[in-house]
């Protein structure tokens, strides 16, 4: 797995052996405060990396924060604050979007599915963009458009061909629910421009996610431009938006290292220097839509040991959160072979590794293991077990009520503060709403 030191001497201070938050929280204190388990969102580190992101994209690119990846009203507000727009997949996250405070024409939608509902809901309240993934999608548009009497921003997500693909999920080049194959791309376009009630206003590239290759991500916005092109020569006029989706990836396994944005950077501004200069982009807005790279490092989760047992020889960590709040980390979202996300005692930092165990939850099943085989230092039961790397596609992404647990809080720490920003579940919240 990625070096646990590398991610914490990147990101987070240490002081007397204990990972501090904010550089001056330490893990003891959030216990003492929140209980365990907990996801702990760090202030500083949702800063550094929207920095990073911004050094890397050329002057013409906006930002949307992608939803999905953790939808925590504290952290919409942060990125709303940061000058980010948000992209959505659901009512329900427009609904979120709006909540936080996110103007609805900074909000644009994506996603296969959307359902009528969903999408008069959208439309009547002003949404900027709705990314149309089929072509009976398209009319659907129209149809709710025309009831309402309102013209509706719609976009063409594209399922591209095969040559600018990558990532460790791929969503596009082959046949996929994702986006609009881009050989019918011309009569999807037609369609929209026929339409009265609709207003034609780009393209959405998304080929993948978890790209930790810098060339796989200028191949795909070179791929991108290249279509847009096309288009503009068919409809003699540039594009309001070309929306090069998110992807872009952190470490979590193995030998991966991190996105090179000195290189990607480069490549960019190479490819930007022949766009500016093209009367085809003239007033286009060129938008990415990241989550996973702006909020993954910035959150660990956080569990405590409460028993410690040795079976046949195994060593075993029993620890008070599991799968039912983590998911992906127990290898159970997406992976085809279990592997260990970066975890560590976070009260034991300064110690060397001295034994391999087990990291178990407190399910009754044998899928709730957030690490297998995994060397750490000598721990003590009470000692506190981090899941690094935890920011995105943790609490939301998991089945909260499994076995009927409460599910955890979430933290956000800004410096010297520590604040909740969800409470703890509790036993009553699992049978409010059934009849």
């Amino acid at each position: 797995m990625p070096e646990v030191q590398d991610i914490l001497s990147q990101h987070y201070s240490v002081d007397a052996g204990s990972i501090l938050f904010g550089q001056h929280v330490s893990v003891d204190a959030i216990a003492a405060q929140f209980g365990t388990p907990v996801f702990v969102y760090d202030s500083t580190v949702l800063d550094r990396k929207l920095a990073v992101l911004r050094r890397t994209l050329p002057k013409e690119f906006s930002i949307s924060y992608s939803v999905k990846a953790n939808p925590c009203q504290a952290i919409l507000r942060h990125f709303l604050q940061g000058g980010c727009g948000l992209e959505i997949a659901s009512g329900g996250e427009f609904y979120q979007a709006v909540v936080a405070g996110c103007a609805p024409e900074h909000i644009v939608f994506a996603g296969p599915g959307k359902t009528e509902e969903e999408l008069e809901y959208v439309l009547s309240k002003n949404i900027g963009e709705v990314h149309a993934e089929s072509e009976f999608e398209i009319d659907r548009i129209a149809t709710i458009s025309e009831r309402l009497e309102k013209i509706a921003n719609v976009a063409i997500r594209i399922n591209p061909t095969g040559e600018a693909l990558g990532g460790a999920m791929r969503m596009g080049g082959k046949a996929t629910p994702f986006g609009i194959d881009e050989e019918n791309l011309d009569q999807a376009v037609e369609k929209i421009q026929a339409n009265p009630f609709l207003e034609f206003r780009g393209i959405h590239l998304f080929s993948g996610t978890q790209i930790l290759d810098h060339t796989v991500l200028v191949a795909q916005y070179t791929k991108g431009i290249e279509i847009a092109r096309t288009i503009v020569k068919k409809t003699h006029r540039p594009l309001h938006t070309i929306d090069f989706g998110g992807g872009w990836g952190i470490p979590y396994f193995g030998k991966e290292e991190e996105l090179d944005t000195t290189q990607l950077t480069k490549g960019l501004e190479a490819l930007m220097a022949e766009v500016r200069h093209d009367k085809a982009f003239e007033g286009t807005t060129f938008m990415v839509e990241p989550g996973r790279f702006l909020v993954g490092e910035a959150g660990i989760y956080v569990t405590k040991i409460t028993d410690i047992k040795v079976s046949r020889g195994k060593k075993f960590l029993i620890v008070d959160g599991g799968m039912h709040h983590h998911l992906a980390a127990s290898g159970n979202f997406g992976q085809v072979i279990k592997k260990n996300f970066p975890v560590c005692i976070l009260n034991r930092l300064t110690q060397d590794a001295e034994e391999t165990v087990d990291v178990v939850g407190p399910l009754c099943t044998p899928l709730d293991v957030l690490a297998r085989q995994v060397s750490l230092p000598s721990a003590k039961v009470g000692d506190f077990v981090g899941v690094l790397q935890s920011g995105a596609y943790g609490r939301t992404s998991s089945p909260l009520q499994f076995l009927g647990h409460c599910s955890p809080p979430e933290v956000l720490v800004d410096t010297r503060e520590a604040r909740m920003v969800r409470q703890r579940g509790t036993y009553a919240d699992m049978v409010r709403d059934c009849c």
